[in-house]
């Protein structure tokens, strides 16, 4: 299956779901695609982007993913800007994104608990141009100081309801079962291999 990414930690996550199904993934790097313009302003939206385009470009069905963390003492920033808040000249530095979200909550003032979610939102493309749409989601809080060195982007500061640990600190075989990519992919499964 091509997934509609060039990113390797979010392409190993979910060549890991899709595993127990025989399926073979294939990332959009591998076929040499450019990384279309993400200009939408919901999940949904920068999703179908990724994945039409990787459809139109190679006639395969394309699964693409769009996903973040919405902080709710931050009327939900980072949401879909996530990766854009560890944008730097020498490429993404999620330290400092995770410090920008931590400042930003301090100067609210926002009293902790600061609850947060994780968002995904998978789309599956056909070359005919129609697609079907799986939301996922994840609750929890951030927690500071940064803890943890497993995953990618926020986890080090994300730590799921019902869990005393960050994604950070959490096996990712662990995080692979409960995440909101996980949450996503089980309606995805449901409806394309149910």
């Amino acid at each position: 299956m091509l997934v509609a990414t060039h990113n390797k930690g979010k392409l190993e996550e979910i060549a890991d779901l899709l595993q127990p199904f025989g399926v073979k993934v294939v990332g959009a790097a591998e076929m040499n695609l450019p990384e279309p313009v993400e200009d939408g302003t919901t999940f949904v939206e920068n999703a179908r982007i990724k994945a039409h385009a990787a459809a139109k470009a190679t006639g395969l069905p394309a699964l693409s993913d769009d996903s973040g963390i919405e902080i709710e003492a931050l009327d939900n920033a980072p949401g879909v800007y996530t990766a854009d808040w560890a944008e730097t000249d020498n490429g993404r530095d999620f330290v400092m994104a995770m410090t920008r979200a931590h400042d930003a909550l301090v100067k609210s003032g926002a009293p902790q608990p600061w609850t947060a979610r994780f968002c995904c939102t998978l789309v599956l493309a056909w070359p005919d141009g129609h697609d079907e749409v799986f939301p996922g989601v994840m609750p929890g809080q951030v927690v500071w100081p940064m803890r943890g060195d497993q995953g990618h982007g926020y986890d080090p500061i994300f730590q799921p309801d019902g869990y005393d640990v960050t994604f950070g600190e959490m096996d990712r075989w662990e995080k692979n079962k409960i995440s909101h990519r996980a949450d996503a992919f089980a309606k995805f499964v449901a409806g394309c291999f149910g």
